[in-house]
Formats: C-alpha cells, structure tokens, sequence
C-alpha cells in the first residue's frame, strides 16, 4: 500500500480568524497590484485572491488532480473517502470503502483466489469506476521460518525452550529494563547487531549452549527457511474472509451499483465463466445498506404519514371532499420537488453569472440522486405543503356558511372573494419557508453535503405549492356547484315524483246526486 501525503491550501487567502483577506485589485490590468518584493497588497476595498487554479473548482476536481498526480503503474486508486467518513465506514462494514464484497471460505488461498476472479468481473461491469477495484493479496507475504530438529537438540540435550529463548533473544530482542528521562519512559532490549541476523546464513550462525557448556550453532539445531504466508488474516461469523472493494461512477447511486454488480456476477455464475469452490460464499456489503434499510422503513412510513395527514384534513373540516381538495396540495407539492431534483441534473439550469458570481456555484448545482435525505426533505414537505389549502379552505368554508349561495354565480362571487382575502397569508406563509432555505441551498461547511438534499424537495415543492392558491378554490367552487346542481335535481325529482303520484292516485272524492 502506499500513502500520498497532501497538503491542502484554503481556496481563498484568510486570516488568523478564517475570514477571507482583500488586496488591492488593479482593473486597468486586470491582476492584483504587488509591492517591491512581489507581495500583495492588502485593501480592505479590494478583491479576495484566489489559491486554487481556475480549472480547480469542486471537490471532484480536487479528487481527480489527486488521481492524476499520485498515479503509478501497477497500482490502483482508493475509494473518495474523507478520514472521519473512512473510520465510520470501516465500522460499519470493517471494509476501507463504501462498497465492496466479502468472500467467505475454508482457506485464505481459496479466497484469494476467488476474489482476484471477482476483481477481474466487477471491472467489467459499466457502472463501476474500474481503477477502484482492488482484491485483498491475502497470501503472498513473505515469513521467515525456524523449524527446530528434536532429534538434533536432543542428541545435545537441549530442550526447546532454551532454543526459543535465544532465538527470541537473538532475533527479537529481550526487554531488560526501562530508562527514565522525565515524563519518558524509553525501553532498553538487548539482541544481535542488525548484521548478525538480516541474512538466514548469518541467523544459521546464532549460537544455543548446551548443557556441556558447547556452543552449537543454530543451524545444525533447525531449519531456516522462507515461507509464503497471509498478509493479514480476517474472520467473520467463525469464518476466514477477504475482501474486493471497489467504488461507483459519479453520476450512479450505491443501490443501483450494488445490484448491476450482483445481477452481473450471478450471470456469470449461471454460464458457467464464474466457478464458486465447494465451502465458498459472498455478500455485498458497504454503505449501500443504510440505503436498501431506509427504503424498507420508507415503505411503511410514507404511506403512514400521508394517512396520518389526511386524518389530521379530515377531523379540521369533518368532509372528504374538502379534506381531499387540500390533500391535492402535497401531490403538487411532491412533482415540484422531482422537478427541481430533474433540472439540478440539467447542464444548462442556472448556468448565469450575477455579479460575477456563478449560480450553479453558489447553490451547488450537479446531479441528485435519491437517498435518505431526500426522503427527509419530503417528508417535512408533506408537513407544510397543506397549509396554504387549510388557510383557504378554513376561510372559504366560513364564508360559505354564513353567506349560504343559492346559485352558481353566488358560488363562484363568494370563491373569488374568499381567495382573494387569503391570497396574502399564503404568500407571506410560503415566502418565509422558501427565504429560509435558501441558506440552507448556499451552505458549503460541514454537514451541506446533508442538508442540500433535504432542503432541495422542499424548496421545489414551495415553489410549484403556490399554485394551491388558485387549485384549491378552483376544486373547492366545483365541489360546491357539483352539490348545488345535485341538490336541485335532487329536488326536481322529488317535485316529480310528488306531481306523479297525484295524477295517477284515485280520486276519494265522492259525488253525489242532488
């Protein structure tokens, strides 16, 4: 393994306090102005000096110069992992990568086998970055191996642990005591000069006294011998297990990887290309499976809060009808935040500059794939989607109540005029949630990468919510003319009905003669 050692610079020259520095700005020129000896100028009226290269501008960019600068042949890349990130995913999976697959199997050479296989496949598959992919080199290390001859040491009369005593002396060093120097503690070992054991020739001349007072050397007492061995040897489950890392394209969710990687690899199972040995098993395993747990909890727990929010409709206004107008608004809602999700995966959507400053920049415009924290934002979307149709629904239900409209042109006067007194708490009520946002749209610090996705279905789906000021009165004067219209021909039918039963009754009337 090797570790590239990087050394990051701020993107902008900051102070002691991390606010950035201004220096004086020539516009004539179009560069900043130096002293004598080439340094800036500071100015508190001028502009902030960039470090970066202009090519230099996300995160992604930064990963690739790293990918390009630190690559060398025979090697691969590691995954885009952030130290706090990789310890976090180490715990949950114990793997150094988001996804990976772990070979379960009786012997390490089986498994490494087996994974170099799969190292080979999962190159093959499109949606998998392929420079990423890495199999654990289980066996392969080399060990150093001293076999003592019992017969040898018993024609001495030496036992074994007088052999293992000096070879542990010898080779590894014998701890005799402790320096003490302040608060350092130093430990003192006594072994052979590094000359007399780097080499097996020089091992095979460590001397084993015997109990004659001989000193014999140790290689008439063993044999030394190199050894292939595993580099590092990993159970789960009581079972020996390796593991092939490997990382997705950018522009694929985890999910979608894991299964084009499963779905691939069964395939080449059941043509026969891939051949599992007997007592061998795999799993994928990485950060995937927060996502694949979440969907199973979303499965129940979307469905339960759309009820639960229909309910909460239903008991403030005790009609379906009503209830169902103002549920429509979390329907609109919910297309508005899949469609701003669509246009941030757009090239051209918000590609303008203001004030020299580029949109796409400033609120991170690039490709939203679904996650948990998408699913949050519409989560707390359903919650203040149906607020601007219960403020107008509430008003219109009262107006109607006092004003009890006996015709279509009633109805549609008082529909106007209700709206028209509750279009401004509308506005004022979505105007603060998207105003508070947007922030949350802007934030670059610890934790955006989070609250972006949640505040991205909420945001959409305020904007295309405003349309609930003119859906909900539009559904709500129809449900109203639909029961007037049905009221009279309710009525009709009943006149009707009344008017043919008394033609048709028999007279009891009698006439009499006079």
């Amino acid at each position: 393994m090797i570790e590239t050692v990087i050394n990051y610079k701020s993107e902008y020259i900051s102070d002691a306090s991390g606010r950035r520095v201004r220096f004086r700005y020539d516009r004539d020129r179009g560069a900043f102005a130096r002293d004598r000896d080439g340094r800036l100028i500071p100015d508190p009226d001028g502009r902030p000096f960039r470090q970066w290269r202009d090519e230099i501008r996300t995160p992604d960019d930064i990963w690739n110069e790293i990918v390009r600068a630190a690559e060398i042949p025979g090697t691969t890349t590691a995954p885009k992992l952030q130290p706090i990130a990789a310890r976090q995913v180490m715990l949950q999976s114990g793997m150094r990568a988001p996804m990976g697959v772990k070979i379960k199997g009786p012997d390490l050479e089986t498994i490494e086998t087996v994974g170099l296989a799969f190292e080979r496949l999962l190159r093959e598959v499109p949606s998998v970055e392929p420079d990423a992919v890495i199999a654990d080199r289980i066996v392969g290390k080399p060990y150093l191996e001293i076999d003592i001859d019992r017969e040898a040491i018993a024609r001495y009369g030496i036992s074994i642990r007088q052999v293992q005593d000096v070879i542990e002396v010898a080779i590894g060093g014998q701890r005799i005591t402790t320096t003490v120097e302040g608060r350092e503690r130093y430990p003192v070992r006594v072994r052979y000069l590094r000359e007399l054991r780097d080499q097996i020739e020089t091992l095979g001349r460590i001397l084993v006294p015997s109990p004659a007072g001989a000193q014999i050397p140790l290689v008439q007492l063993a044999e030394i011998r190199y050894v292939r061995g595993p580099d590092a040897i990993k159970s789960e489950d009581t079972f020996l297990v390796g593991y092939v890392l490997f990382d997705r394209k950018p522009e694929y969710a985890e999910v979608d990887v894991v299964e084009q990687c499963r779905t691939y690899l069964e395939d080449k199972l059941a043509s026969g290309e891939l051949q599992l040995p007997p007592g061998v098993s795999y799993q994928f395993a990485g950060t995937y499976e927060n996502q694949v747990r979440s969907q199973k909890t979303l499965a129940l727990v979307l469905p339960l809060a759309l009820f639960i929010i229909f309910m909460l409709l239903y008991f403030q206004f005790r009609s379906v009808p009503t209830a169902l107008l103002v549920f429509s608004g979390i329907a609109l809602a919910w297309s508005g935040g899949f469609l701003l999700m669509w246009l941030y995966g757009q090239p051209w959507f918000l590609d303008v500059s203001v004030f020299g400053v580029n949109l796409r920049e400033l609120f991170q415009v690039r490709e939203i794939n679904l996650s948990v924290a998408i699913w949050v934002g519409f989560f707390a979307l359903f919650g203040i989607a149906s607020d601007d149709g219960v403020v107008i629904a509430t008003f219109l239900d009262q107006s109607f109540a006092k004003r009890r409209p006996e015709s279509i042109r009633a109805i549609r006067d008082a529909t106007v005029a209700g709206a028209q007194r509750r279009i401004r708490p509308c506005l004022m009520t979505t105007a603060t949630t998207i105003l508070a946002l947007i922030p949350v749209l802007t934030s670059t610090g610890r934790g955006a990468d989070i609250m972006i996705p949640m505040a991205i279905p909420s945001f959409g789906g305020m904007v295309i919510e405003l349309m609930t000021i003119f859906l909900v009165p539009i559904l709500y004067c129809g449900v109203q003319e639909f029961r007037l219209r049905r009221g009279r021909s309710a009525h009709l039918e009943t006149l009707e009905r009344e008017h043919a039963d008394g033609v048709h009754e028999p007279s009891t009337d009698k006439e009499y003669p006079s």
